[in-house]
This record gives C-alpha cells, structure tokens and sequence, in this order.
C-alpha cells in the first residue's frame, strides 16, 4: 500500500515536490486535477514503481534540469522508503496495478484496431499471476529453442564441407570410429585404381617365378674321384711312365690315338695313326690297348657325360636370363602394387649371378683337370666346397622369394577378377565415405562435432521442457477459462474493447 508521495523532483510537471507527506493516501485515495497537470506522470512513476523500469521516470526527465529525476515514496514493504535515484529504484512494489491508457494499448485495443498484440496481453490478464508465470515459462523456452536453434547452425557450419563431402552435418557427427581405416582406404583406393585400369590389368600377366639351377655337388665329386681299379697294374704302370715322358694332356692325347688305331684295325690297318709305323712289333701297344680298353672307354663316357648334363643345365646365358626375369618381376611388381597389397621383393640379382658364375667357372675346371687325366682322382678344393654353398643359400633366398611371389599371384588374381566386374561409381562413393569416416574423428572435427551434439542434445532437452511447460499451461487454461469467462466479457464491455467473445474454448 501507498501512504504517501514525499519528494517528486525533476520529473515531468514536477520541479520539487517537497511536501507530499502532508497528504497521506487513505485505502480510497481520489486525485483529481484538470489535463496536463501531472496524472499520467503519477501513473508513469507508479508503473515505474511496480516493474522497477527507470524508463517510465528517466523519458519525463525535466528539460533543463541540472540533476537527475528523484523519487521518495513511502509505501508497504520499507522501511526504508521506496526511493528513485540516479536512475534506479532502491526496492519495487510489485503488488500496485495501473489502469491508465498505456494499459488499454497494451492489453485492450489501440485507436480502432485490435490487433495480436492486445489479444496476447489481454489474454495473460485473464489467465492471472500463476497463468502468466505459467506462459512466461514457455515462452522462454520457446526461445531459448530458438537460440539452440541458431547455435546448432553456427556449429554445423564451423565443421568443413569440404571434410564432410556429400554427407549432412547429421550424417557425419554420426559417423562410428573405425580403427581399420588406414588399411579399408588403401584397399578401397586399390579397388578404385582398378576399377579404371580394367584393359591393362587384363593384359598384363602375373609375376614371374625366379628359376636358377642346382649344383649335384655328390654326383660331381663322385665322378672326378672315379678310376679303374681292374685295370692291369703293371700295364697302368708302364703307360702312366710313358705319359709322364710324352708331357701334359698326355693321357688324352693317347687315348684320342688309340681311338683312331682302334677304328684303323677295324678296317685291317695295323699301323699307327701319327706316323703311320707298323705296330705289330711294339710292345707298348698292348699295354696301351689293356689301359685304353672298353672298361676306360666307359669310364670316360662317364665323365662326358656328368659333365653334359652339368653344361646343360648351367647355359652360359643362365645369369643374363635370371637377371632379366628378375627386372622383369619388378617392373610387374610396380604396376600391380598400385591394385593390390604387393611386398616388395628384396634381392641382388647382380651378386647371384656373380657367385652362380664363380661356381660354375671351378666345377668347369674340375671337369677339365679330369678330362685330361681321367684315370686320377680329382679332389674337389674347399674353396669350391665353400663357393657352392654360398651359392645354394642364394638358392634358399630365391626359393623363399617365390613363395611371396606365388601368394602376390593370388593377390593379383582377385585383382583381375575384382576389376573384371568393378562399378567405378559405387567405388568412388565407398571411397569417399571411408575418407569422410577418417575426418569425422580427426582431433579437431571430433571436438566439433561433439560441440555440435551436445547443442542438439540441450536442445532436445529443451524441447521436452517445453512441452512439460506446455502441458502445464494448458491444464490450467482448461480450468481457469470457463470460471471468469462472465467476469472476462463484463470488464470488456467496460472497456469498451469493441469485441466481445461469446465464449473461451481452449485450443
């Protein structure tokens, strides 16, 4: 309750109202006075009072007034006074209501128009206090919805388009972690690549096995160690004296002789082959025919032979063919590595070749020493023992390279069946899906998008307040409507709204 207006200074019509405490309000206080005396600035620091909004009191501030606009009202709830001072009340007095022509523009009708505005207010003066806090309560979370809203879409748009693709903010926040990404974009690229290589991945052939000979080092040592142990010791002893007199290569040059004697007997010649001298009185001959017999021929083929199937298999351009295959593998091992998961292939083919060669060039010269003395035992040099190991773990390395190359040639072969039936564009999509997928959970777009969901999710939480609010507030609008829609429409009429409602129905 106001008891009494003590100071009004600066405000409208008012200079210095020092006197108003000689005039205490009664319960039923009548002020009267003609127009442009002051009434509306009253209701204007009254209202002010009530909402403790300076704007009422600060816009009829004096023109020319040295100080600022200044209140003293004693009134319910003080002491102290309820004092206006350098543009703010000390304490408010919600419980004054004022009925005054702001009111009826606000709440009723404004000239000759009504318009929403008025309909709104007036519809919260008829809902009451617990109504209006009921309302005020949804409308605050209508919108902070609006200004989730507004926070959602400057979130979303802090998140780059360019990592998201073609995918929606949604969509891509959405996205799960994938910890087999790194590998699933490798072989999606491959499949893509692919899909686009389909005529050279049908022509181009697999990888090439690596292919070297073997050294029959028993075999070999065995032939070279071999002689005639039946053979006459004492013709052996003599023919062996005459090829120590005769010189080096000895041995062959004579057993070459007795060869073409062998064929002149055949033919009835008994002279020699070289000079031409009747042998029938030489008594080395017979030596020789015993040392030269069938059982050395056969020994001698044995040599030949060992050493046939050696020169055989050991070609002289055995290391230029490897060394070409082996460049040949990783040309092709370039081309598929870009389709498909293709090691790379260690290996020195220059220093295979080097050792193959060195192997080759001493069992050669085993062979050799042996051709020229067959009936000696030719012991193998540790040196040539060693050289040829060496060689067959250079076997071992080549043979473990053809197991990776025998499962690369799987790889490649789904390849090639893969691109046989490959949708370019159904690839492109996967592939960029994947990529979108490793952006997503980047440290920074996942702070983003996390940023992102938990706005929607405030949100959300939001909107399900506000239907709790709604709820609420159209509980009571059911009960409160049909009690004061008589009174409603009375006061309306005394109002002089210029409509008159028949009857509330809730909506």
């Amino acid at each position: 309750m106001i008891t009494s207006l003590n100071l009004i200074r600066n405000i409208g019509r008012f200079d210095s109202i020092t006197n108003g405490n000689n005039h205490p309000f009664a319960q039923l206080t009548l002020i009267y006075a003609e127009n442009g005396r002051g009434k509306t600035t009253l209701s204007a620091i009254l209202r002010s009072l009530a909402t403790g909004d300076p704007i009422p009191v600060n816009e009829r501030r004096r023109l020319g007034a040295a100080n600022l606009p200044h209140a003293i009202i004693s009134c319910s709830g003080g002491p102290p006074d309820a004092m206006f001072q350098n543009g703010a009340w000390n304490r408010t007095l919600p419980d004054v209501l004022i009925f005054d022509d702001v009111f009826v523009d606000e709440n009723v009708y404004s000239g000759l128009v009504v318009g929403s505005d008025h309909r709104q207010n007036l519809h919260e003066l008829i809902l009451g206090s617990q109504g209006v806090t009921l309302n005020q309560q949804l409308q605050a979370l209508i919108t902070q919805i609006e200004q989730h809203n507004r926070e959602i879409r400057r979130r979303g748009a802090e998140i780059p388009a360019t990592e998201r693709g073609t995918l929606s903010v949604d969509d891509f926040c959405a996205i799960q972690a994938n910890l087999n990404i790194d590998q699933e974009i490798q072989t999606a690229e491959q499949n893509l690549a692919a899909s686009r290589q389909q005529d050279p991945i049908r022509t181009t052939s697999e990888l090439p096995q690596l292919s070297l000979p073997g050294i029959d080092l028993p075999e070999i040592e065995a032939v070279l160690s071999a002689g005639l142990p039946d053979l006459d010791t004492a013709a052996a002893a003599q023919v062996q004296a005459h090829f120590e007199r005769i010189g080096e290569e000895s041995e062959q040059w004579v057993s070459e002789g007795m060869e073409r004697q062998h064929n002149l007997e055949e033919g009835g010649d008994h002279s020699c082959p070289f000079c031409a001298q009747d042998l029938g009185g030489s008594s080395i001959i017979n030596h020789y025919r015993s040392f030269f017999g069938q059982a050395y021929r056969d020994h001698q083929q044995n040599i030949r032979d060992c050493g046939s199937r050696f020169f055989k298999a050991h070609p002289p351009d055995t290391g230029v063919l490897f060394e070409r295959t082996v460049n040949s593998l990783q040309e092709r091992r370039r081309f598929w590595s870009d389709f498909g998961d293709i090691p790379e292939f260690t290996i020195d083919a220059a220093a295979i070749v080097a050792e193959w060669n060195e192997a080759r060039n001493q069992i050669e010269a085993l062979f050799q020493q042996k051709a020229s003395a067959p009936l000696d035992s030719i012991e193998t040099p540790e040196a040539t023992r060693t050289t040829v190991a060496t060689y067959y773990q250079r076997l071992t390395e080549v043979a473990g390279l053809n197991q990776q190359i025998q499962t690369a040639n799987q790889t490649i072969a789904a390849v090639k069946q893969r691109a046989a039936t490959a949708n370019t564009a159904a690839l492109t999509t996967i592939l960029a899906i994947l990529k979108a997928t490793k952006a997503r959970h980047t440290p920074a777009n996942d702070a983003l998008c996390q940023a992102y969901l938990a706005e929607k999710q405030a949100k959300a939480n939001t909107e399900q307040q506000r239907d709790q609010a709604r709820q609420a507030l159209e509980q009571y609008r059911t009960q409160v409507f049909p009690t004061y829609e008589a009174a409603i429409n009375r006061y309306l009429q005394r109002f002089n709204a210029g409509y008159h409602p028949v009857s509330y129905t809730h909506l």
